[in-house]
């Protein structure tokens, strides 16, 4: 998505560079470049960290005792690292992809597909370890500075077989949130985050030899040429045998010393969401079948999944799609109201749902969870949905600014745009 700044933030901007010098990272101590200001930096990150977690899955709400597990952890760290002021938060992302990622000010994130990869704490604090010097080095701001983020991609108007189907639809800050958890970090980022992560292991009383272990695991995954690591980790943190040898050494250089490892305890938060793996397997396989054409089949798998794990709003929100195509809409309906009651905070629910109102002709209720969905991630699909529900409401200045949003964004929600506002302004 094109992004359009306003003629005074861009002066903002320039105001910015021109006040701004050089100043010295907390984490390496080196001098480097600084036009994001740390006030700016913590906002953003505040700003962005519950869309950008809504469009990567959402949160792992079922189960509370395993993020409040991932936050002890990514805390004990946090506070022995270079930033311990930070406003660090954590949190476990409902995503089978493995993947991990830090935004500006400390705002973390883990997903439950990566955490099923781990084999025991001390891996998980390597993990986050590593996210946290992220956060205290700057490096997702050194990145926008060096104007590293990519435009996002435009997303096909049909079936959205994953939340992520949204990312090119998302406008504003929420777009630049999800660009900087999928740009690729530098190969010295990289390695800096694993040097100083493995440090604050230390320091936090973790064996560091899981954080070589860690490194071994995702480069034997890498070769096993898996799409979801791909385009999920390993997209932001490609591994490498250097990484790995880099790694060794540094802990051979500290003695090797023995820390907590933490197996039996890792174990043991992880029993629950192991136990509904196979539902969560199933719900991939039926997005696959879904993306296929075969909707059948797709509705037997995810039948399975909703069998296993009655409590995820995820499963339902799919079988409503897979309902709605093949017009089913009724019952497409009652999944649709089933997972925005489980999970009321979720854009990409109130958006299916209010689509399907609005194909009822329940025009206010279709305001209602567009305008909620817009609320927490604005997308360009709510932007021009709203425009038609005020030009049937006989609201047409509401209409037009509706529209002139969804026009700023690009591919054919755009044109579809601009083609109705030029109707309403020309009429």
């Amino acid at each position: 998505m094109r992004l359009i700044f306003p003629c005074k933030v861009v002066m903002a901007v320039l105001l910015a560079m021109v006040l701004a010098g050089c100043t010295t990272n907390p984490v390496t101590g080196e001098s480097q470049l600084a036009l994001i200001s740390e006030s700016q930096e913590l906002s953003m990150g505040a700003e962005q960290y519950q869309p950008t977690q809504q469009v990567q899955g959402g949160k792992y709400y079922i189960d509370q005792e395993l993020t409040d597990y991932v936050s002890s952890v990514g805390q004990k760290l946090a506070k022995v690292s270079d930033r311990p002021d930070l406003p660090y938060e954590f949190t476990v992302l409902n995503s089978s992809v493995p993947n991990a990622w830090a935004l500006p000010g400390g705002k973390i994130a883990i997903n439950r597909g990566l955490l099923t990869e781990l084999q025991n704490e001390a891996q998980l604090a390597a993990v986050l370890g590593h996210e946290i010097v992220h956060a205290a080095a700057r490096h997702s701001v050194q990145r926008m500075q060096q104007g590293m983020l990519l435009n996002a991609g435009i997303a096909g108007l049909g079936l959205a077989v994953s939340d992520s189907d949204y990312a090119g639809l998302i406008m504003g800050g929420a777009a630049v949130g999800s660009q900087l958890t999928m740009a690729q970090y530098s190969q010295s980022h990289e390695l800096e985050s694993d040097h100083y992560g493995i440090e604050y292991m230390v320091e936090a009383g973790y064996d560091p030899q899981a954080a070589v272990e860690l490194q071994e695991i995702f480069v034997k995954l890498s070769e096993g040429n898996s799409a979801g690591w791909v385009d999920g980790l390993f997209a932001s943190h490609p591994p490498s045998e250097k990484r790995v040898e880099e790694n060794q050494e540094l802990v051979d250089q500290m003695g090797n010393p023995k820390g907590y490892l933490g197996k039996e305890t890792y174990s043991e938060k992880l029993a629950y969401l192991r136990s509904k793996q196979p539902a969560y397997e199933a719900e991939v396989k039926a997005r696959e079948l879904a993306k296929s054409g075969d909707m059948n089949a797709a509705l037997a798998k995810i039948n399975e999944a909703i069998k296993i794990e009655p409590k995820e709003a995820a499963f339902y929100a799919l079988r409503g799609q897979i309902l709605s195509e093949q017009g089913k809409d009724d019952q497409a309906m009652q999944d649709f109201d089933k997972a925005v009651s489980l999970y009321p905070e979720m854009f990409s629910y109130r958006i299916n749902r209010g689509l399907g109102y609005l194909g009822n002709e329940k025009l206010d209720a279709a305001e209602t969870d567009l305008k909620a969905a817009n609320d927490v991630v604005p997308t360009s699909i709510a932007f021009l949905r709203l425009g038609d529900i005020a030009v049937q409401q006989g609201q047409l200045e509401e209409a037009v600014q509706y529209y002139q949003v969804a026009a700023d964004s690009s591919g054919e929600i755009a044109e579809e745009a601009r083609r109705k506002l030029a109707q309403l302004t020309q009429g």
